[in-house]
C-alpha cells in the first residue's frame, strides 16, 4: 500500500538533544493519535536548528526532508499555543506549530490542519526536551 506524504512534523528542540530524543518523540506522538508513520512528507523547524546534529541525524536516519523557516515567517502563523518565554530566545511565539503548518501550506493551497498541537518530551538520563506538533496538508 502507497501513502500519501501529507504530515509534516513540527520540530522545536533545545541545543544538543539527540536523535534518539527526537526519534521516541514522534514515534509517541504518531501513536498517540493513530498517525501513519510513512505518511510523513518531512521535519520542519526553525532555521536557528538547521544545523542541530540530533535534528540532522534523524532525517538522514529517516530519508526525510528537512524544512527550516525564519523567525519572522514563523511569527506570521497563527497558533493554538503561543509561548512567550520562546519569543524571547528564538523572536517566535512558536516553532513546532508554526513550522509544520508553514511546511504543509508550502504544498498544496488547499486547508491545513494542525492535527497534533505541540507536546513536550523529555527522555530520562538525556538532555534537554523536543516540542513536536503534526500538520496535515488536505
Amino acid at each position: 500500500m502507497t501513502y500519501k506524504k501529507i504530515l509534516w512534523v513540527g520540530i522545536g528542540c533545545q541545543k544538543g538533544i539527540s536523535q534518539q530524543l527526537i526519534n521516541t518523540a514522534i514515534q509517541k506522538v504518531f501513536q498517540e493519535y493513530k498517525l501513519i508513520y510513512s505518511e510523513i512528507a518531512g521535519i520542519a523547524t526553525i532555521d536557528k536548528k538547521a544545523l542541530e546534529i540530533g535534528l540532522l541525524e534523524f532525517c538522514k536516519l529517516e530519508k526525510l526532508p528537512l524544512k527550516t523557516f525564519s523567525a519572522e515567517l514563523l511569527n506570521n502563523v497563527f497558533v493554538p499555543n503561543p509561548n512567550n518565554n520562546i519569543t524571547k530566545l528564538m523572536g517566535t511565539s512558536s516553532v513546532a506549530e508554526a513550522s509544520a503548518i508553514l511546511a504543509a501550506s508550502e504544498i498544496t493551497s488547499a486547508e491545513i490542519t494542525l492535527l497534533v498541537p505541540k507536546q513536550i518530551f523529555r527522555l530520562a538520563g538525556e538532555a534537554g526536551t523536543v516540542t513536536v506538533a503534526v500538520a496535515k496538508s488536505n
